[in-house]
């Protein structure tokens, strides 16, 4: 396994440089440049800047100079956060993205295998109908939509919690942005689960160990709760990059200090160095969210073997 891990990882070199490549091109070769302002910036001050950061370099050059710095660990100085490196910016917004959508995460992974598993028991009963419900409500609405309805019943009507803002991981700044990631999440994994135990339960090996009586809770908890979460456990690596990255818009709405925030001002302000940065963290944490998943195939089945 360590074998096949290594030659995954290998593999993916190629993968994050086409990555890096194309985006680079494309913010490069978008209109416009990072210190184009409404005001006029003086000719000399523009040149100055332009030295700074190397942009007066050819464009090949500015891309080796970049795979470099890279190389050695650095992501950049920020072109319009003054003082700031890409490395400082990312390491003060990436605990607040980890917190809120890692922690959204695996609740929902707790909840919605729970009701995945209980909707399948009870199939066709208003558990089931409910699981199904809840599902067809998180593919509908947006979060965009869901967000400020939490904002306006809990902040607004009901003032128990904050409408936004950041407190040093304060629980209640937290709230309403992670029931919101949970519920959309819980709608996905739910109804896969569902969909996965049903037909787990209607297997050959799980006929036959029901008719040599084996309790319910066995027959979920030992012989079919492992081969049906292994459609759950491949939505685990896009779930936590868009728990994690995707959050732009939770995290617009809450107004939360996060990847997401970086992400938008990166973007609006033509920050090449800081939209590269997070490109190329978001790929990283991809690839190593997707080479867990594979491995952890062969923890479910024992009929996969690297």
């Amino acid at each position: 396994m360590w074998s096949y891990a290594l030659r995954r990882l290998l593999a993916t070199l190629p993968t994050l440089l086409a990555v890096i490549t194309v985006c680079y091109l494309l913010l490069h070769f978008t209109p416009g440049g990072p210190f184009d302002r409404e005001h006029r910036i003086a000719p000399e001050v523009l040149a100055n800047l332009n030295a700074k950061y190397h942009l007066d370099e050819p464009l090949w050059k500015q891309y080796l100079l970049y795979l470099n710095s890279l190389l050695h660990g650095d992501l950049g100085a920020s072109f319009r956060y003054a003082d700031w490196s890409v490395n400082e910016l990312v390491a003060k917004a990436l605990p607040v993205s980890a917190m809120v959508g890692g922690g959204s995460l695996l609740i929902s992974l707790f909840i919605g295998v729970a009701l995945g598993c209980v909707a399948a028991l009870r199939q066709n009963s208003w558990v089931d109908y409910g699981v199904m419900l809840l599902g067809s409500l998180g593919s509908a609405f947006p979060s965009f939509v869901i967000g400020p309805v939490l904002i306006l019943v809990f902040a607004v009507w009901l003032p128990w919690l904050p409408s936004g803002g950041w407190d040093a991981f304060a629980p209640r700044y937290m709230v309403l942005p992670m029931v919101l990631l949970v519920f959309i999440n819980v709608s996905t994994i739910g109804r896969v689960m569902r969909g996965s135990m049903i037909e787990v339960l209607g297997s050959n090996y799980i006929r036959t160990a029901r008719a040599k009586g084996l309790p319910l809770r066995t027959l979920v908890l030992r012989h079919a709760m492992k081969p049906a979460l292994l459609p759950v456990v491949s939505l685990v690596g896009p779930l936590a990059i868009s728990s994690i990255t995707s959050a732009v818009v939770t995290e617009s709405v809450f107004s939360l200090p996060g990847l997401g925030r970086l992400i938008v001002n990166g973007a609006g302000n033509r920050d090449y160095t800081l939209v590269l940065g997070l490109v190329v963290l978001i790929t990283v944490i991809a690839v190593l969210f997707n080479l867990l998943v594979d491995l952890s195939y062969a923890l479910l089945d024992p009929r996969i073997r690297y």
